[in-house]
């Protein structure tokens, strides 16, 4: 395997595991009772929502974490987290706008928001999966299949 290649899959699989290590400590570490409780405090969903969008967070970041880390439907889950993490700025931005002084809700651990810290993680989760678009289909997957010439 090329460095490209090796880079490609340690950063498909940190990032994956990464997710799952998040949506695993809010479903089975603080629970997602207490997630629901962080993102009701972001003041953006009616309160009917609350609990049915932090389960669905919560599982979504389970499931796409570990389809990138085995590198299984690799564009579908980048898209997916692709599309969480544009969710988690737009959460993160307007309660810096509104000057909210509240829990991420990040990994379930009640750590208050540190903005200027998510002023870096955030986009960089997003140029690690314009990365894994790019360059994520050289990488093996779980169960890549070598092409074998018929002749």
């Amino acid at each position: 395997m090329t460095a490209q290649t090796w880079i490609t899959l340690s950063l498909r699989v940190l990032l994956g595991a990464w997710f799952l290590y998040n949506g695993g400590s809010k479903i089975f570490g603080s629970g997602l009772d207490v997630f629901a409780g962080d993102l009701h405090n972001y003041r953006l969903l009616p309160d009917d929502w609350v609990a049915p969008v932090a389960y669905l967070v919560a599982w979504t970041e389970v499931v796409a974490g570990l389809l990138l880390m085995f590198g299984v439907w690799r564009r579908g889950s980048i898209l997916v987290i692709f599309a969480m993490v544009i969710g988690f700025m737009v959460f993160i931005g307007w309660a810096w706008l509104q000057q909210l002084d509240i829990s991420c809700g990040c990994r379930g651990d009640g750590e208050p928001i540190s903005f200027w810290f998510k002023v870096i993680e955030l986009p960089g989760y997003l140029l690690i999966l314009l990365w894994l678009w790019w360059k994520g289909d050289k990488a093996p997957g779980l169960w890549t299949q070598k092409k074998q010439n018929m002749a």
